[in-house]
């Protein structure tokens, strides 16, 4: 194994919820090691901004958007340098940034499919000194493929030994990772997560999310919403497939609602058995038979979540990533950190059995670091 594998990697995402930039600094030979992790929010009026441009009508001048890709990249490259300012880590030893950026548009099924994050690999590079890796699903699109989920060839790497299982990610899309133990890999995203969840908070309980849950639980199910909600084609697909707030979205709840009375704490408890009924669903239907889930993402800190996701998956039981030796909440920055590595090493980053790609292909646009100036001389 040669010294780029056993170097560090720092990984940089900001994912569908929008809430901030997890960083993780790791090295991956000769076994896997989280160094240091953080999490850096966004600035209100760029989170503000970024989730204005989720919104399925949104518009935004070209000027902007171009600004906003500049802007975003910028406060991705300053989490990196606050990450190792505080591990006393200098840019010299760290191989490689996989940066994913932010998402604002995935549009993988049309006749001219694309997967768009924004944060300018190159700002990145500049800023702090270090080879950038960015932009890692265009490859896979182009190819024919989802684009997504990325995590589950990651999974396969770090987690094999512990398959046969799932692992299961709670961001503001949820999605699956089926190890099967002798090599196979399934993944896909079942729906929603926490986009909904959070997008209904925001509007009707003043907050950003429903911290612990506890909103969700002070309501009732309503259970022929719930049956509305379910029956959106999304479910009913086999093979490759990924969505996103394009999709599951406030706009497509109140096309369900259709103006049907109902309390607003009765639909952030119905929207909470709609993300565990549909990550069940999508476990059952995979066909596996694992014994065990290992939940990773924000959604790991919502205990009503988890458990109506426990309940709902039974008798497979449910942990979380942690029981693995990998922080839930930063195993998808983990990803990008390991997606730097295998692109600068020349190795797919795909799976064509989850993507649904015509072939492996190597991810990622590499950014090289600068070498005018010294890392310490940068603005």
């Amino acid at each position: 194994m040669g010294s780029l594998d056993e170097g560090l990697f720092l990984g940089l995402i900001s994912g569908t919820s929008a809430d901030g930039i997890d960083a993780a600094l790791m090295r991956f030979a000769p076994t896997p090691e989280v160094i240091a992790t953080a999490t850096t929010p966004y600035a209100s009026s760029l989170r503000a901004r970024l989730l204005a441009l989720t919104k399925p009508e949104a518009a935004i001048p070209l000027d902007a958007l171009g600004a906003l890709d500049v802007e975003v990249g910028m406060a991705f490259a300053e989490a990196a340098r606050d990450l190792l300012a505080r591990t006393a880590i200098d840019a010299t030893q760290v191989t490689a940034i996989g940066s994913h950026g932010q998402t604002i548009r995935h549009r993988p099924d049309g006749a001219h499919p694309f997967s768009w994050q924004i944060g300018d690999g190159a700002a990145i590079a500049e800023r702090t000194g270090i080879t950038t890796v960015a932009d890692f699903r265009r490859a896979d699109v182009a190819a024919g493929g989802q684009g997504a989920p990325l995590a589950p060839a990651f999974h396969a790497a770090m987690f094999a030994d512990h398959a046969p299982c799932a692992v299961l990610n709670l961001g503001g899309i949820a999605n699956l990772s089926l190890l099967d133990g002798h090599g196979g890999l399934l993944g896909f995203d079942t729906g929603p997560a926490n986009c909904l969840l959070d997008a209904w908070a925001e509007r009707y309980y003043g907050q950003a999310r429903d911290d612990g849950g506890r909103w969700a639980a002070s309501g009732r199910c309503d259970t022929q919403l719930l049956a509305r909600l379910r029956e959106d084609p999304y479910f009913a697909r086999r093979g490759a497939k990924s969505t996103g707030r394009e999709h599951f979205n406030l706009a497509w709840l109140e096309a369900r609602l259709a103006g049907a009375p109902i309390a607003t704490a009765d639909v952030q408890a119905t929207l909470l058995a709609f993300s565990a009924a549909t990550i069940a669903d999508g476990l059952r239907a995979a066909d596996t038979h694992v014994a065990r889930v290992y939940a990773c993402g924000g959604g790991v800190h919502n205990p009503v979540l988890m458990a109506a996701i426990a309940t709902a998956i039974a008798p497979v039981t449910l942990h979380t990533t942690a029981a693995i030796g990998l922080d839930p909440d930063f195993v998808e920055a983990a990803l990008f950190a390991w997606l730097a590595r295998e692109r600068l090493a020349g190795r797919p980053g795909n799976r064509v059995d989850v993507t649904g790609a015509h072939g492996p292909r190597l991810l990622g646009a590499i950014h090289a670091a600068p070498r005018d100036l010294a890392p310490t001389q940068r603005g």
